[in-house]
């Protein structure tokens, strides 16, 4: 491939890909590697991956692409549709641990596909949905998956429009779940009911350590349910509920549970 030097190297490869895919396939494999050694990985998978069968493949064998473990999309706003092309290429073998998805502009709609990749996916550890607009109907669709997902150990999805119905969704889930062991929900308006649940699902989860929960408006009263749970749970050895204003009362109640608890 011949670079004109009018368009930066990954404007030149996707006006190929995108446009002129029938020339790609004339390449050699090498070459076709040395073109991808200058993209970043997101160019590659957002706008390469999906042009032609030869292409898939050639990424999918493409070296520096199999031995990803972490992939940072944060501020990329890929959308659902971004997310498609990207839950798309997670089918193949790719090795990836760490996701972060951080302000996509994702919608329930793109939470979606990215649940039911959690489904089969045996990799991801990590997966940052944070300051997306996921909802409570995103919030069920990942507690489902994760009522069968093995593998998945820290789970943000702060600031994500999670109300009362999608805390229930994932207090389920957390009865359930022996996998999951950071959950932050920061910034998600759930109330002292949604703060309940949660609680309640602590009950009897034993493998959660990691629990934020602040600016969640979970009041005096929401403070109260997780001193119960304090008081019976030995397994969480963090929990955030910051911004809560859970008064002087509250805070007693959470005292008090944290003279009996001996994981803090």
């Amino acid at each position: 491939m011949h670079y004109s030097g009018k368009y930066t190297v990954e404007e030149e490869t996707i006006f190929v890909t995108k446009k002129n895919s029938l020339t790609l396939l004339t390449l050699p494999v090498e070459l076709v590697y040395r073109i991808l050694d200058h993209l970043d990985i997101p160019i590659i998978l957002l706008s390469t991956y999906g042009v032609c069968t030869r292409l898939d493949t050639i990424i999918d064998t493409y070296p520096r692409y199999k031995s990803l473990k972490e992939l940072d999309f944060a501020n990329n706003k890929i959308g659902d549709n971004g997310v498609k092309y990207l839950t798309d290429a997670l089918q193949t073998d790719m090795i990836l641990e760490i996701l972060n998805l951080y302000r996509n502009k994702i919608s329930d709609e793109g939470v979606k596909y990215m649940a039911d990749i959690l489904k089969t996916n045996t990799t991801l550890t990590e997966l940052n949905l944070t300051d997306n607009k996921i909802g409570d109907e995103g919030a069920q669709y990942l507690a489902d998956a994760l009522k069968v997902n093995t593998t998945l150990k820290t789970l943000r999805l702060n600031a994500s429009k999670i109300g009362v119905q999608g805390a229930q969704c994932l207090a389920n889930t957390l009865e359930i779940n022996t996998t999951l062991k950071v959950l932050s929900l920061n910034e998600n308006e759930m109330g002292a009911q949604g703060a309940q649940y949660i609680a309640k699902a602590l009950k009897t989860n034993t493998t959660l350590t990691e629990l934020h929960l602040g600016w969640a408006k979970i009041g005096q009263q929401g403070a109260q349910y997780f001193a119960d749970t304090l008081n019976i749970n030995t397994t969480l050895i963090e929990l955030d509920l910051g911004g809560n204003d859970i008064t002087d009362r509250g805070a007693l109640f959470l005292g008090n549970a944290l003279q009996i608890n001996t994981a803090f």
